[in-house]
């Protein structure tokens, strides 16, 4: 009996001391490049915006929005619509689109109007001020500026395994669409290709 319990106690000791030396954690620039597993990060989602969204601005696309659109103010308005995730594995496409938006309104040569939940909470807003601001104070009704594009894309994978290698395969592909027209205006991709070994 006296042996189990000794057992027993040592086990616990040595949980005890694995517990203690717990994890260490270590703050860095967030520019700074992190591949860890190899799989879609945060560098990926910045690198690719900025990369697809001088792209699109290099596209013939703006050229013909300034010469055909006498009446509509010179920048053009866009909304960043669904990116939508069809690879192996969770990437939140909601991040990727801020990183999109964030590039677009950096380079000042569109605006961006909000859109989905953030459009609606405006609106919400926007009604919550009819009723309870003060009519010189509350926003008015009707003053939104209608988008002339929305972006849409999505993001698509394939893994290749092999023993102690991992191949990955990111296809990223954004198009442009006239509000007006449902004509696609402008279409990207960018691929990135990643090589794991453990």
């Amino acid at each position: 009996m006296n042996t189990i319990l000794r057992i027993l106690a040592v086990a616990a000791l040595a949980a005890v001391m694995t517990g203690c030396g717990g994890r260490e954690v270590t703050r860095t620039d967030p520019d700074t490049v992190t591949d860890l597993s190899g799989y879609w990060n945060d560098t990926d989602a910045r690198m690719v915006a900025d990369s697809m969204v001088a792209q699109c601005l290099g596209g013939r696309w703006l050229d013909d929005f300034a010469t055909s659109r006498d009446s509509r103010p010179p920048t053009p308005v866009i909304v960043v619509g669904g990116i939508y995730n069809e690879s192996s594995e969770h990437i939140n496409t909601n991040l990727f689109m801020n990183e999109i938006e964030r590039s677009l309104l950096e380079s000042g040569d569109v605006q961006i109007a909000a859109g989905g939940t953030s459009r609606q909470e405006i609106r919400t807003e926007r009604y919550d001020q009819s009723i309870f601001a003060s009519p010189e104070t509350a926003a008015e009704f009707g003053r939104e500026i209608g988008a002339d594009y929305v972006m849409t894309g999505d993001i698509g994978s394939i893994v290749d395994e092999e023993g102690g290698t991992r191949s990955i395969y990111y296809q990223i592909s954004l198009e442009l669409i006239d509000v007006e027209t449902a004509l696609k205006t402008w279409m990207g991709s960018l691929e990135i290709k990643k090589i794991i070994e453990w």
